[in-house]
Parts: structure tokens; C-alpha cells; sequence
């Protein structure tokens, strides 16, 4: 039974790349890290599609994008994809917006965290999970409080996935309310997951190994 005071099963699962289209992000992806995500698939309830990268065991990255053959969805999408002032950066350019990670407990994790949005179900290919979406789509901590997912199998996207021999050495955030930041992420069991500083504007980096050195998204 878990508890208020019981501290949450979460772990790290996946990072989230957004782009104007599927091809210009996994292009993006291809150009820093040298190699190129597999084509994932679609998401209909949200509109959107992605493809996929291996950053190690039940890791991965995840280039997203809103579909052009979907149906707009009648809600806000997840990840504040087709919020103007994403929609805005995004004609710069593909970028890292946001993180996701796993537990077994997301009840449990929104009673104490509201804000991540209520659980939803999902589908994708054969993949069946819940996932936290506010009702108006934002990000948590403008991307630097993790959206939270709950696999509905044992089966993970990673588990399928070309090796890459890639590896995430750290991730990190600055956020004009860095103290607001860091207690959810406490709460969450993740503070020695990400650090976060001050800074002007929200900003999330990782760190990746590749074969050509250190790569920062």
C-alpha cells in the first residue's frame, strides 16, 4: 500500500523531441546524435505520430510531431503541441521540450501532483499505457516537470528498438522558479535526476554519449 509518505516508484522512461514535421525532427535527431530514429507510429486520439531512438535499456528518445493525415483532436494535444508559442519556436527548429518518466503507482503520484493532469488511456500499435494530461495540454513546469506514464505491460517501446550505443549522461533545466521546480521533482523521488538553476526563460538540456563525443539536445 502506498502512502502519502511512501516514496513513488518513478524512473526516467523516455525524452520528447517536438518539430513543425516527423522528418524534420528525426533530421534534427540524425544531425547531433549521427543516427537516425525508426518510425514509430500514430496516436490518434491526439493527432499526432513519432518515431523512436534508442538511449539504452527501457530509455529511448521520442521525436513527435503533429500528424498531417490525423484528426485535430476536440481538446487541447498533449505537450502543448499547436500552442502558438510552441508552434512559434518550432519554425527555428526542432527542439528538446519535455521528459517523461514511468511508475507503477500514477494514481497515487497525481494525488500528490494535480498538476501532471489526470491519466489517460492511450494505444499505439500494440502498446497500451496511461499517461498525465492536464486538460489543457500544458507541460508540466514548462517541460521540466515530467509527464508521468504507466506502461500496461510488460513490454516496453525500448524493447524493440535497434541498439545504438547511445547513452544519456545527464539531464538538466533552468526555470525562472527553480524552487517550485525542484519540490515536485522531490516529490516525484527525481531529484537526483535532474538539477535544476535559475534562469530567465524555461530551458531543458541532455546530455548524450554518442560515438563522436558528448552531444547536448
Amino acid at each position: 500500500m502506498i502512502t502519502r509518505t511512501t516514496p513513488l516508484p518513478v524512473q526516467p522512461d523516455h525524452l520528447v523531441v517536438a518539430a513543425l514535421t516527423l522528418r524534420e525532427g528525426c533530421d534534427w535527431v540524425e544531425d547531433r546524435l549521427g543516427v537516425r530514429p525508426q518510425p514509430g507510429g500514430q496516436h490518434v486520439a491526439m493527432g499526432t505520430h513519432n518515431a523512436l531512438l534508442s538511449l539504452g535499456p527501457r530509455f529511448y528518445l521520442e521525436v513527435i510531431a503533429i500528424d498531417p493525415n490525423g484528426v485535430k483532436p476536440r481538446r487541447p494535444r498533449w505537450f502543448d503541441l499547436g500552442e502558438p508559442r510552441l508552434s512559434a519556436a518550432l519554425t527555428e527548429g526542432a527542439q528538446l521540450i519535455h521528459w517523461v518518466a514511468r511508475t507503477d503507482a500514477l494514481d497515487a503520484a497525481v494525488d500528490r501532483l494535480p498538476d501532471l493532469g489526470a491519466p489517460m488511456s492511450m494505444a499505439r500499435s500494440e502498446f497500451r499505457w496511461r499517461i498525465t494530461v492536464p486538460d489543457d495540454g500544458h507541460r508540466p513546469g514548462r517541460g521540466l516537470v515530467p509527464t508521468l506514464i504507466e506502461w500496461s505491460s510488460a513490454q516496453h517501446p525500448s524493447d524493440a528498438l535497434e541498439e545504438t550505443h547511445l547513452q544519456l549522461i545527464a539531464i538538466a533545466g533552468e526555470h525562472p522558479e527553480p524552487a517550485q521546480i525542484r519540490a515536485a521533482l522531490a516529490t516525484l523521488g527525481l531529484s537526483d535526476t535532474m538539477k535544476v538553476t535559475y534562469g530567465r526563460s524555461p530551458r531543458l538540456a541532455a546530455m548524450i554519449r554518442t560515438a563522436r563525443g558528448i552531444a547536448t539536445l
